[in-house]
Order: C-alpha cells, then sequence, then structure tokens
C-alpha cells in the first residue's frame, strides 16, 4: 500500500484522502468536522454554492467559529458574479496541492455537489479555453433572444448536443455554443476525453450519509427558520445590489429568489419561506436519489446519528491499516 499511494504522490494525485458526500442539512459537515479534529485533517468545500461570498447564511457555510478550529479551503472565495464550474473547482483544489495545502494533514473532501465528487474521483474532461468575445457574444444572444431559441440554433448545429439538453437550460446551451465557436469542435468531443483523478482511490474513503427523509425534511425546515433570525434577508439584499444576471449559478441558491419576491412586495414573508423550505426539500431528493444511482460500491452508506462518526473513523483506521 505504501509503495502505491508514494507513485500515486509522485504523479501528483491526493493521497489518503476522505469524500463525505451527503444531501443538504444531513449533517455531513459536523461530521467531516469531527473527523479532521480526530485524525488531523483539513476540510475542502465540495459544494458548488458554498464556495460563492455574500451568502454565508443562505447556503449554511461552515461557521467561523468551526473554520477557526480546523482548516478550512474553498468556501466563500467566488464572487457570484462568476459563473463558477466543475472545471473551475477541480482547477482550486488543484492549486491547493500544488502550495502544498494539505502537506502532513488528511484533505476530506465534503459536500452535497455529485459532479464535484466525480471529477475529483474519476477525472474530467479538458475543455478549450474561451477566447471572451466568444464568452461574451453568447452570453449577450442568451439574454436577447432567450434559452429557446439558442436552443434552436444549436440543434442545426449540434444536435447530438442539443438533444441532451432542455431547452429551458440557458447557461448549458450557450456553453456549448461557446465551445463550438471557440473550438470548431462538439462539447460531446471535449467531454469524450477524461482525465486522470485527482485523487489516489486505492488510499481514499468513500461516504455518502443516507438520512431519513423524514427527519431530513425537519432538519431542512428548523434549519431555514433558523436562517432567517441569522440574516438571510440581508444576504440576499447584498447579492441585489449588484445587480447581477438572473441566470448566474448564485442568483439560483434557494432562497434568493423566494426572498427576493418577499423584499419587492411580491409576497408574504410565511408563504416565502415555505417555498423555500419545498425547494430545499425537493433539492435533497434529487441529491439522494443521483448518489444513489451514480455512487458505486465503493461509497460506504451511512446513516446520521449518535455513532455516524464512530462508523465512519472505524472505517478509515482499518482502511489505513
Amino acid at each position: 500500500m505504501e509503495e502505491t499511494q508514494g507513485k500515486a504522490a509522485e504523479a501528483g494525485r491526493i493521497t489518503d484522502a476522505i469524500l463525505i458526500a451527503g444531501p443538504t442539512a444531513s449533517g455531513k459537515s459536523a461530521l467531516a468536522l469531527e473527523i479532521a479534529e480526530h485524525l488531523g485533517g483539513v476540510i475542502v468545500n465540495t459544494d458548488s454554492m458554498q464556495g460563492y461570498s455574500i451568502l454565508n447564511v443562505l447556503t449554511a457555510r461552515p461557521r467561523a467559529e468551526d473554520q477557526a478550529r480546523i482548516p478550512h479551503f474553498l468556501y466563500g472565495h467566488v464572487h457570484p458574479a462568476t459563473a463558477y464550474s466543475t472545471g473551475l473547482w477541480l482547477r482550486d483544489v488543484t492549486e491547493l496541492v500544488e502550495k502544498n495545502a494539505f502537506a502532513g494533514r488528511r484533505p476530506i473532501f465534503v459536500g452535497g455537489t455529485g459532479l464535484y465528487f466525480r471529477a475529483l474521483a474519476e477525472g474530467i474532461s479538458e475543455m478549450p479555453d474561451i477566447p471572451p468575445h466568444i464568452r461574451e457574444r453568447w452570453r449577450h444572444e442568451l439574454i436577447e433572444r432567450g434559452a429557446p431559441r439558442l436552443h434552436r440554433e444549436l440543434m442545426l448545429r449540434d444536435s447530438a448536443m442539443a438533444m441532451q439538453l432542455r431547452p429551458s437550460d440557458g447557461q448549458r446551451i450557450a456553453r456549448a455554443l461557446e465551445v463550438l465557436d471557440a473550438s470548431g469542435r462538439s462539447i460531446l468531443t471535449w467531454q469524450g476525453q477524461r482525465g486522470a483523478p485527482l485523487i489516489d482511490r486505492a488510499s481514499a474513503c468513500f461516504f455518502v450519509i443516507e438520512p431519513d427523509r423524514e427527519a431530513l425534511r425537519g432538519r431542512i425546515n428548523r434549519r431555514f427558520d433558523a436562517m432567517i433570525e441569522q440574516g438571510a434577508s440581508e444576504e440576499v439584499q447584498q447579492i441585489l445590489a449588484l445587480d447581477l444576471d438572473p441566470a448566474l449559478p448564485a442568483m439560483k441558491a434557494i432562497g434568493v429568489r423566494e426572498l427576493r419576491a418577499v423584499l419587492a412586495g411580491e409576497m408574504d414573508a410565511e408563504a416565502a419561506m415555505e417555498r423555500a423550505k419545498i425547494a430545499t426539500w425537493q433539492y435533497a431528493k434529487r441529491q439522494s436519489t443521483w448518489f444513489r444511482n451514480q455512487f458505486g460500491p465503493e461509497w460506504q452508506r451511512l446513516l446520521p446519528n449518535e455513532t455516524v462518526a464512530g462508523v465512519a473513523l472505524a472505517a478509515i483506521r482499518k482502511r489505513i491499516e
């Protein structure tokens, strides 16, 4: 095992990584913190929304006191005006490796974004650089013409890709068109050229939390109530003041649209909160379904209870031995 890990390290892969996935509000951040304290680890954000600045409360980012206890990376480091992607996240993780951020400490990747975990463990397709004028053109076209019309254009130019996208999925449609213009090749061709995984799978531990549905729903409701008390509405005011494109990922964070309606006088607070809770619950179900269908047998399923940390630690120590 040591020889294998040594070769992996020489190849630039992360050894001894711990991956903890789970739906929103499942307790994965608390689990990661406990494991990090027991094993001398560092925590790496593996959630697409928690990387954005401003939305500290609304994305349930780890508390400042928790981040002071254990080093946390890639939280709140992206401006909401950026369309952050799986590729950009993987680049940021690679930079942490190059800076020796994990030296002497076990990296614990925790979050709810399945594509980030897949990229980490399986590699990601290389994509061409997009000249700014091409990117700006298709973002402008998306605003001016709308997603359905761009989808029809993509259908004429790259029908195979268009058939994989919903006509309303403006961001991915524009992305497919800009890649086509910049490289002359379909984004499907680029996606077929997968790179090497960033972690050494042989020395990694994989966990996915599978909570009881009714218990999870209760946690979601209580957490959103707490978010309102902790200043979620003020965060939405801050991000709205930036006058960003509503199609940007940060603007689609659950709670932004609902609380925006309250601030605009279009919905009362109680109705908005109920709508946000329902949206969070639906998102959690989609996450759980994705993890169940996409994660292989190497992922150990965990039930969140008072013994979950002990179960995870025992599995990690068994792997180490």
